[in-house]
């Protein structure tokens, strides 16, 4: 605040470090703040993606039950 009341040139210059010292905490900040959001919006897709795998196995378990379960069938058609 007295770099602020006092007009030196010493004065100035301190107030004007003062200034840009805080500006560029504040971007920071925001920064950081933006940067949390997309780690968190990324672990939100990488849970989904971990959801739609786990429903993609088990999908195919049942195809491949499926499949073993198959009954084999007669042939129609000429013989020998």
């Amino acid at each position: 605040m007295l770099s602020s009341v006092l007009s030196s040139s010493q004065a100035i210059a301190v107030n004007i470090n003062i200034i840009r010292v805080f500006t560029k905490t504040r971007e920071m900040l925001t920064d950081t703040i933006n940067i949390k959001l997309d780690i968190e919006e990324i672990k939100k897709k990488i849970s989904n993606n971990s959801k739609n795998i786990e429903l993609v196995f088990s999908y195919l378990d049942e195809l491949t039950e499926k499949k073993e379960e198959e009954v084999s069938r007669t042939q129609i058609g000429y013989k020998n």
